[in-house]
């Protein structure tokens, strides 16, 4: 576990770590250049999960389980919104489906935590889900990340995951999403790319989602404009900053 600057979630939680490239919104991927520094540090975790390409960082594909870290929150008394594999992607191709159930029955038993978990994968989340052990736990939110246009399928798969609280992750936004329909998500998150080959976020996307958010009732919460120097940038729109978050039904 890590405590987080992540202005949306207070905590990290990595029982997996490495992945793979799968569309434009990971190529920048910040997890990577992050393994990548963890490996040069020594860490055996993340040992091998990246390789040198030119200049930057990639994932090798390698995925690594990490069973000594599944007990993580079982220490942690104060309740905490938890980003689960902040590093990876829980619902990986690779990752196998007892592992996952593994995970799922530490957020069932800690359930004074509320659980954050993002894939870009969801057609296989809505699999995976679908059969036993699963069940929908009260205290686990289920998102799908979406960079622009071209995945805007995610959004049909999220829509089919069975949770609490449904939510996208608009990060790193880098194209117009404003043929999509946010019917049925519960929380967006928009957020431009941050780095040193930081693409651009243009303004009129965040009022796009922005606007979609208040026609579908979704919490509307702005992360960051990012650029090479994303605290400079400030988070800021409009004049003002937009930290809503989705309602909890007891």
């Amino acid at each position: 576990m890590a405590e987080t600057s992540i202005e949306w979630t207070d905590a990290t939680w990595n029982p997996v770590a490495g992945c793979t490239i799968l569309t434009a919104g990971c190529t920048n991927c910040y997890a990577m250049r992050m393994a990548a520094r963890l490996d040069a540090m020594g860490t055996k975790k993340y040992r091998g999960l990246t390789r040198k390409s030119g200049k930057r960082a990639v994932w090798t594909g390698k995925i690594r389980l990490d069973e000594n870290a599944l007990n993580i929150p079982h220490s942690w008394s104060r309740p905490r919104k938890v980003f689960v594999n902040s590093m990876s992607d829980l619902f990986h191709d690779d990752v196998p489906m007892d592992f996952i159930a593994k995970v799922w029955s530490v957020m069932k038993q800690t359930p004074h935590h509320t659980y954050q978990i993002l894939t870009k994968r969801p057609e296989r989340m809505a699999e995976v889900l679908a059969a036993a052990p699963f069940e929908v736990l009260p205290n686990v939110w289920l998102g799908t990340s979406i960079e622009d246009g071209r995945v805007l399928h995610r959004l049909d798969a999220i829509r089919r995951v069975p949770t609490v609280i449904r939510f996208v992750s608009l990060e790193p936004l880098i194209g117009s999403v404003a043929s999509g329909d946010l019917t049925g998500i519960h929380w967006a998150i928009v957020g431009g790319e941050s780095g040193p080959r930081a693409r651009e976020m243009k303004p009129i996307w965040v009022d796009e989602i922005e606007a979609m958010c208040r026609r579908s009732g979704t919490a509307f919460f702005f992360k960051q404009w990012g650029g090479k120097n994303k605290k400079a940038a400030g988070r800021t729109l409009n004049g003002r900053t937009y930290d809503e978050m989705p309602a909890v039904i007891a």
